[in-house]
């Protein structure tokens, strides 16, 4: 989780919560901006010492920052004291009612989730973001750089993986810009991304989520096997009906679950589950 030490603030990283403390300050005005949340409500997550909190106050109607680390939301508070517009939840973003979070705090307003994710968890975080179809019109965070590709990846590309496919079924996502390790303290070993999800006002396809993601998690449950022998053997479905679902679809029984699209994967679910 990247967090960021202001000054002379000391606060030991704690790596049971994958923290990195931001040193850099030039990246925060920089999320704020690329987040466009000018005069709308904004559920931050893991604002640490609200360096980041800080810009989007500037430019927010209301911010509402979910802090998991109860150590250092004292200072948190004390950095935030200038801002009215400003509510500070200490919690876990993975368990808290966020749904009733939004309902409660931003009363109907237009609502963006901005963050610093932790990296460990970035996956189940989105999916949770995505699944629940949170009343948002964007999610812009920092992640792992390699997760920030998976998750922008549309699929049919080699990159993709299964949460792609979500994050394409909900939402249009790109990838904003990069973070130098050097940003942060203690250092990662790795570089980072910032995200930006637009929500869509529908899904991609009109498959329903329970078919798609099924028939999704399934083709790529086995990636070294073809999508046919993963999908029947992860879903119990004869080898037969699944190659004939997906040569109707248009693709040779050969193919890939990272070679096909959004489109081909709804037309193998209509294929595979007709009724």
């Amino acid at each position: 989780m990247t967090k960021y030490a202001p000054g002379k603030e000391q606060h030991k990283a704690k790596k049971s919560l994958g923290q990195n403390f931001l040193v850099d300050s030039t990246v925060c005005p920089r999320i704020a901006e690329k987040a466009q949340i000018d005069g709308i409500g904004v559920l931050e997550i893991g604002p640490g010492f609200g360096a980041l909190t800080v810009e989007l106050a500037k430019r927010a109607k209301k911010v509402v920052a979910i802090e998991i680390d109860s150590d250092v939301v004292p200072r948190l508070l004390e950095n935030l004291g200038p801002f009215s517009n400003v509510t500070v939840l200490e919690g876990d973003a993975m368990e808290i009612d966020l749904k009733g979070v939004i309902a409660e705090q931003f009363a109907g307003m237009p609502v963006a989730i901005v963050g610093n994710l932790p990296y460990y968890i970035t996956s189940p975080l989105m999916m949770r973001f995505l699944e629940e179809q949170l009343p948002v019109q964007s999610i812009t965070v920092m992640v792992q750089k390699e997760a920030g590709q998976r998750l922008c990846a549309r699929p049919g590309n080699r990159e993709c993986g299964a949460v792609s496919a979500a994050v394409w079924y909900y939402s249009v996502p790109s990838i904003l810009f990069d973070v130098r390790p050097g940003a942060f303290r203690p250092q990662p070993k790795v570089t980072s991304s910032v995200i930006r999800l637009e929500v869509r006002e529908k899904p991609l396809v009109s498959t329903s989520p329970e078919r798609f993601f099924s028939l999704v998690r399934a083709a790529f449950g086995q990636r070294r096997k073809t999508a046919v022998n993963a999908i029947s053997a992860l879903l119990g479905v004869p080898k037969e009906d699944v190659s004939a679902a997906i040569r109707e679809a248009g693709y040779p029984e050969t193919v890939r679950a990272e070679q096909i699209t959004m489109e081909g994967f709804e037309a193998i679910a209509e294929n595979l589950f007709p009724n």
